[in-house]
């Protein structure tokens, strides 16, 4: 998956040996500690945002953020702690949840509010595509994930995704509708679906729904789906409240859950039909966290901070992404 593995051979191995050091390694129930044990700074302001929603990973340890209010694209390093502006959006755009095509430099990119989705090219900083997924006001264009044939987005506010496909060489083609079964796409009242990854080498998709608490396995091929139950350690139910983005490598999923400043990281068997939260992750320098990038054993997060509507600056914060890592 592009949003994993890089494009060359050899980062495609790295990943694959990740992923499956992921699945067979596992980790105590533990609550994991956000303090950094080295030289990082744990925090990353973005200078000039005005908001933030959305984090990307791109190559080696650099990092695209988003300005959720202006669609402004920040770049940055979780090694030298810096970050900067690096495209300015045209005026009307939003950024929300964002992933990065290594293999052909793009930068897919959720507009929230506006119904819309953006593609940037990372080489040149410009628009390659705008897309209109559904009507301005009446949707919110959430999250996205990238399989090996295109990106997925999600709907807030409809039980749909839509799939913009990628051909070989880097072109992205007519989007199309995929309309979900029950239980995932029966719409609430509130936010429905928010965060998407991509599992089992992407014939699989999982999405979050914030109302429910929950996580749903989903077909791309047909919409049909099924929830994950999602226990403690004695084998209770879990619901994730304010579950927000997801992040997945192998076995495992870490669901951030914006209003209660922390990260879940959950272990899912081989069907996607169960998962048991190992750990919640907290750190001092969470202030409603929305979604997260996967680093080796690193999560760096924005912080949304939507419980102080006068917040001057915003950040990325980095924590270990698993207490025995």
């Amino acid at each position: 998956m592009r949003n994993i593995h890089a494009g060359k051979s050899i980062r495609r191995a790295a990943g694959g040996l990740l992923a499956l050091a992921a699945f067979f390694v596992p980790a105590p129930l533990a609550t994991a500690s956000g303090t950094h044990r080295d030289d990082r700074s744990p925090v990353i302001r973005l200078p000039g945002a005005t908001g933030a929603e959305g984090i990307a990973a791109g190559e080696g340890s650099t990092f695209f953020a988003g300005d959720r209010l202006n669609g402004n694209i920040f770049r940055g390093d979780i090694t030298t702690g810096s970050a900067r502006l690096f495209i300015k959006a045209p005026e009307g755009r939003a950024a929300l949840g964002m992933k990065v095509d290594r293999d052909h430099d793009l930068l897919f990119v959720a507009g929230g509010a506006t119904g819309q989705a953006y593609v940037y090219d990372l080489e040149t900083k410009t628009t390659v595509k705008v897309y209109e997924l559904a009507p301005a006001g009446t949707s919110f264009i959430n999250d996205v994930t990238l399989t090996r044939d295109g990106a997925w987005f999600t709907n807030s506010r409809a039980g749909e995704l839509y799939r913009i496909p990628l051909s070989r060489d880097g072109k992205p083609g007519e989007v199309r509708t995929l309309a979900l079964g029950a239980p995932a796409g029966t719409v609430d009242d509130g936010f429905n679906l928010n965060g998407i990854a991509a599992a089992d080498e992407g014939q699989k998709l999982i999405v979050a729904h914030t109302g429910r608490g929950a996580l749903y396995a989903v077909d791309p091929e047909d919409g049909s789906n099924k929830k994950i139950d999602v226990t403690d350690a004695s084998g209770a139910p879990v619901t994730l409240a304010n579950v927000d983005g997801i992040v997945v490598r192998g076995s495992t999923l870490w669901a951030v859950q914006n209003l209660s400043n922390q990260v879940s990281r959950i272990e899912l068997n081989g069907s996607l039909g169960r998962g048991h939260v190992e750990e919640a992750i907290t750190s001092k320098n969470f202030d409603v966290p929305t979604t997260a990038a996967l680093f080796g054993d690193t999560l760096a997060l924005v912080n949304a901070k939507f419980t102080t509507p006068a917040a001057t600056s915003f950040e990325a914060v980095l924590v270990k992404a698993c207490s025995g890592g």
